[in-house]
C-alpha cells in the first residue's frame, strides 16, 4: 500500500500562530482605517488576514482582543526601555511613555478615532494597576498611579496630541510642587 505523503508546512505552530497574530493585527489595523470595529465581521477580518475562522478563535476571543495583544505588545517594547534606566524620576517614566505614545501615533489616534481608548485603559491598568497580591497601600497608590496616568493619556490624546513628550514631563513636574 502506498501512502500519499501529507502537506505539512514548514513553520512551527509558534511560526504559524506569530504569522497569524500578525496578519489578523495588520488586517483589524487596515480595516479600522475605514470602519469602526462594531461594522467589522470576524469573517471579513479573516478574508482580509488570509486565515481561517479557526485560527482567528485559537488565538482571540473577540476583535478586541487583537488590538489589545498589539497594544500590549508595543507597551512591552516601551517597558523593555524603560527597565534598562528605572532609577530615573517618575517625570522620566512620564516622558518616556508620552514619547512612546508619539512613536506609535497612527495607532494610539486610531484608536481615539474609533472610540476605542479604553482598550489602551485595560492595558494600562493591567501592567501599572493593582495585583490581589498587593498590600492595601501598595494596591490604592498603583490604583492612583495607573488610573491618574491613563486620565492623563486620553485627556492629550483628546487635545489632539498637542503636547511634546517632554511637555507633559514638565506640567507633571509642575503638579508635584
Amino acid at each position: 500500500m502506498r501512502q500519499i505523503p501529507k502537506n505539512v508546512s514548514p513553520m512551527s505552530n509558534r511560526e504559524r500562530n506569530a504569522y497569524v497574530i500578525r496578519h489578523l493585527t495588520d488586517a483589524s489595523l487596515t480595516l479600522l482605517r475605514e470602519k469602526p470595529l462594531s461594522e467589522i465581521s470576524v469573517s471579513e477580518l479573516c478574508d482580509t488576514a488570509g486565515v481561517g475562522r479557526a485560527s482567528f478563535y485559537r488565538n482571540f476571543e473577540n476583535k478586541e482582543d487583537i488590538l489589545k495583544a498589539y497594544i500590549n505588545q508595543l507597551f512591552s517594547e516601551w517597558i523593555s526601555e524603560y527597565e534598562q534606566n528605572s532609577e530615573r524620576p517618575l517625570s522620566d517614566l512620564i516622558q518616556s511613555l508620552f514619547a512612546h505614545f508619539e512613536r506609535h501615533r497612527d495607532v494610539y489616534s486610531l484608536l481615539q478615532e474609533r472610540n476605542l481608548i479604553f482598550l489602551l485603559k485595560d492595558v494600562l491598568i493591567g501592567i501599572l494597576g493593582p495585583k490581589p497580591e498587593h498590600t492595601a497601600i501598595e494596591a490604592y497608590s498603583r490604583a492612583y498611579v495607573a488610573y491618574t496616568l491613563y486620565g492623563w493619556i486620553e485627556v492629550w490624546f483628546q487635545r489632539g496630541m498637542k503636547e511634546s513628550a517632554q511637555e507633559i514631563a514638565g506640567l507633571f513636574r509642575m503638579q508635584q510642587l
